[in-house]
């Protein structure tokens, strides 16, 4: 099993399609097809199913992706180190931000960097921080701006975060100077990004607390909307609730929550050479015009 092959399946696998792997890879889709093909011969069995929704992994598969991780990954970076001893820098890396507060800091520091290497390519993803950090652990992605997750992987502070409420005006409780986290279990409570682990699940269950959950939203400013609107209160972190506008009051949450942000990267070990000089110019560039809580 070549690390090219594992490369061109996992991409099947995120695209959901052949056709769209093929041409992000620069094949046709019968060449993608044939490789596929010959991969599974050499495993001894289906790899892929396909319906009409699309390509996904055969749970025989899905028992061998993180190995197909690994050898992809070691296999790009193979081809890397060899470039980087020829004096030509190319690559590929992906970079994220669970916090659109970071994008045009990051959207700078990709620009500075394609300006210095045009030969490595940059894919910009985004998720919660659990998923981010889940994609940096699997070899997914390379750097994410994230707050702070337990792992395998190395960490760089930017900053504390405090988490905050959103509150109507027309509600009493928009006349304290604090909200007590307890209230979230009496009060109509609006989940954003529901089912999925994110800064607020993580402090309501360190909390032991259940929230009176009676709506729901994956978009910030929805669930301002549904706040100002006086449907209930949520819970939100300060970077994200500064940036939105309505008729509603922030306050700060007691016992306070503060929220470590940082930027999760592969361990020294693991990083690809694309990627290391990528975390390097952020280095360079954390002091310049980061958004602040």
């Amino acid at each position: 099993m070549d690390s090219e092959k594992c490369g061109a399946l996992l991409w099947i696998l995120e695209t959901g399609s052949l056709t769209a792997a093929a041409e992000k890879l620069g094949y046709t889709p019968s060449g993608i097809s044939r490789m596929m093909a010959a991969l599974e011969a050499e495993t001894g069995f289906s790899l892929l199913t396909r319906s009409r929704s699309g390509v996904t992994a055969t749970p025989e598969c899905e028992l061998l992706l993180p190995t197909v991780r690994e050898l992809a990954h070691w296999g790009e970076r193979y081809t890397e180190m060899a470039a980087e001893i020829r004096g030509v820098q190319c690559g590929q890396i992906t970079v994220g931000t669970a916090y659109a507060a970071y994008y045009s800091w990051l959207t700078q520091l990709v620009s500075a960097f394609v300006t210095a290497y045009p030969k490595i390519g940059v894919e910009l993803i985004e998720g919660t921080s659990s998923e981010l950090c889940r994609a940096v652990e699997e070899k997914r992605a390379d750097f994410c701006i994230i707050s702070r997750r337990e792992g395998e992987h190395d960490w760089l502070p930017l900053s504390d975060d405090p988490l905050v409420a959103l509150v109507p005006c027309s509600h009493p409780l928009a006349k304290q100077d604090v909200f007590p986290l307890s209230d979230f279990t009496r009060e109509a409570y609006i989940d954003v990004y529901p089912t999925r682990e994110t800064d607020n699940s993580r402090v309501f269950a360190k909390e032991g607390i259940h929230p009176h959950i009676r709506y729901s939203t994956a978009d910030s400013t929805a669930a301002a909307s549904m706040v100002e609107a006086g449907l209930g209160v949520t819970l939100l972190n300060t970077l994200v609730a500064q940036k939105l506008q309505g008729n509603f009051v922030t306050l700060p949450v007691d016992p306070p929550q503060l929220i470590n942000i940082g930027i999760a990267i592969p361990p020294r070990d693991v990083i690809s050479p694309a990627a290391r000089r990528f975390v390097e110019l952020a280095r360079q560039r954390l002091s310049e015009a980061l958004p602040q809580a």
